[in-house]
C-alpha cells in the first residue's frame, strides 16, 4: 500500500531535521507555515488557482517564505508544489510536528471538563499524566463542556480516559435497559 503524502514528505523532513540537528528550528518553522496556510485564505486560493502556472506558484512560495524560513523548508514547499501536493502542506507539516513531539517525548493532551479548571488543578492533571506516561512534558489543551456534568475526559493520541458523569449515567442507563429486557423475556 502506498504511503500517504503526509508520511512520505513528513518522514523526509523529520530525517533531515535529525541529521542536521535542526529539530527545534524546523519545528518552529513548520508551526509558522501552518499558521500562514490556515490564516491566509489568499495563499491557498493562489496556490490552487488553475490559471496561475507552476512557475508563478513557485515564485509566490519564494516571495512569501524565502528569508523567513530555512532553505530546507522553502525546498519542501517548492517540492510539494512541483509534485502537485501543495494542498497537502498542512497535513505534511502536522505529521512532521507529531513525529518531532514523539522524538522529544512531548505528549499532547486534550482535557474536557464541565467547569474551568484552576491553574493548580491544571498543574495536578499534567503532573498525573507525566507520572503515568513515558512523556517528559505535555502540551495541554483544555476545553469546557458543561454536558459532562462532572469528572473529565482526557484524550492523548488515540487513547481516551473518560471519567465523566455523563458517560457513567449513559453506561448505567444501558445496563438498566438490559436488565429490563431480560426481566421481560422471562415473562410467560
Amino acid at each position: 500500500m502506498a504511503k500517504l503524502v503526509s508520511n512520505v514528505y513528513g518522514d523526509a523532513l523529520f530525517e533531515l531535521a535529525v541529521e542536521t540537528g535542526k529539530v527545534d528550528d524546523f519545528l518552529s518553522e513548520a508551526e509558522g507555515v501552518i499558521e500562514v496556510v490556515k490564516t491566509n485564505d489568499g495563499f491557498s486560493q493562489m496556490m490552487n488557482h488553475p490559471k496561475i502556472n507552476k512557475e508563478e506558484k513557485l515564485q509566490i512560495i519564494d516571495d512569501i517564505f524565502k528569508g523567513r524560513v530555512s532553505d530546507e523548508m522553502v525546498g519542501l514547499l517548492r517540492m510539494l508544489e512541483e509534485k502537485d501536493h501543495i494542498k497537502d502542506t498542512e497535513s505534511v507539516l502536522t505529521y512532521f510536528i507529531e513525529k518531532i513531539y514523539e522524538y522529544k517525548k512531548i505528549g499532547r493532551a486534550f482535557v474536557s471538563t464541565p467547569l474551568e479548571l484552576t491553574d493548580a488543578q491544571k498543574k495536578d492533571v499534567e503532573k498525573r499524566l507525566l507520572e503515568t506516561t513515558d512523556y517528559s512534558s505535555f502540551i495541554m489543551d483544555y476545553t469546557v463542556d458543561p454536558e459532562l456534568i462532572g469528572g473529565m475526559v482526557i484524550r492523548i493520541k488515540d487513547r481516551v480516559v473518560d471519567s465523566s458523569i455523563k458517560t457513567q449515567i449513559s453506561k448505567l442507563s444501558h445496563e438498566l435497559s438490559n436488565i429490563q429486557l431480560k426481566v421481560g423475556e422471562c415473562a410467560p
